[in-house]
């Protein structure tokens, strides 16, 4: 397995809000990247959504105009999966969900150095099971980054069942190299964050679907009375809701009814209110 000071290339598979994020933190970490997506059109808006960050950090004087630019030219797009090849690492931030992840790793197996981790960005599924059709299953492990990747400062290292110990170490250092900080999971339905998260976002939900308060007053009691940034319905909003019921509904089918979905966020979903991606959720947005 190669070590971190041999890293200096990183595949992301993704473009979207996660994989163009982890991009872009990269990059600004001082590696080259190659970031991969099935079309044109999502590499560009991936790109947009990198250049919108990185504009923000300049307006925030975060980052000068040469070094934002620094950062844009260290990433590479590229339709093609074969053009990883010569990647030190690769993380995957693609759809939640198992086929096609696997699809992916699968393919990856073959691409890349025999000696090169892969990391998947899956927020609740199996990383063993993901491993399991790759012949590194060592050396695959979970990085969970949390949205919005530049701004959040923790990343959670997930351990399947053969992932190595040098391997989830080897991840914590990458994670460290981009100035987060991390902690570890077994591979466990939702590891640690969604674990707690979703079934917190989804009694939020219930709350208002019964009529106990308000969305403002739920939100504004769970913010004043725990100290927490944001209540359980405008995180929604914020993650997207088709992400909050796919979680729900893995950790339902693995850990039984105390999981369960509600039903307005089935609603939601059904109806395209996706939160703020979509202009609305349980909020209006711009």
């Amino acid at each position: 397995m190669r070590e971190l000071d041999a890293v200096h290339t990183v595949g992301v598979v993704g473009a979207g809000t996660m994989g163009s994020g982890i991009a872009q933190v990269a990059a600004t970490n001082g590696y080259d990247v190659v970031m991969r997506d099935v079309d044109q059109q999502a590499l560009t808006s991936g790109a947009e959504s990198i250049q919108d960050s990185l504009d923000r950090f300049v307006r925030k004087d975060r980052f000068t105009e040469s070094e934002a630019a620094s950062i844009r030219d260290r990433i590479d797009a590229t339709t093609d999966l074969a053009d990883l090849a010569e990647c030190d690492l690769v993380v995957e931030a693609v759809v939640e969900n198992l086929e096609v992840k696997q699809d992916i790793f699968a393919e990856l197996d073959d691409i890349v150095d025999d000696d090169v981790v892969l990391a998947t960005n899956t927020s609740t599924l199996s990383i063993t099971s993901i491993a399991s059709v790759t012949d590194r299953e060592g050396f695959v492990v979970g990085l969970h980054f949390m949205n919005p990747v530049p701004l959040m400062p923790g990343v959670e290292v997930i351990a399947g069942e053969k992932t190595e110990a040098r391997a989830a170490k080897f991840a914590h250092d990458f994670a460290e190299s981009l100035e987060k900080q991390t902690w570890q999971s077994d591979d466990k339905p939702g590891f640690v964050v969604n674990r707690v998260l979703i079934p917190w976002v989804c009694e939020g939900i219930r709350t208002l679907d019964e009529g106990t308060a308000t969305r403002e007053d739920i939100d504004r009691g769970l913010k004043l009375g725990t100290n927490v940034p944001m209540g359980p319905l405008e995180l929604a909003d914020h993650i997207g809701l088709d992400i909050c019921l796919n979680a729900a509904e893995t950790l339902h089918e693995e850990l039984g009814d105390r999981y369960k979905p509600p039903y307005l966020l089935k609603r939601k979903v059904d109806a395209g209110d996706l939160g703020k991606k979509t202009g609305k959720g349980f909020y209006e947005y711009e």
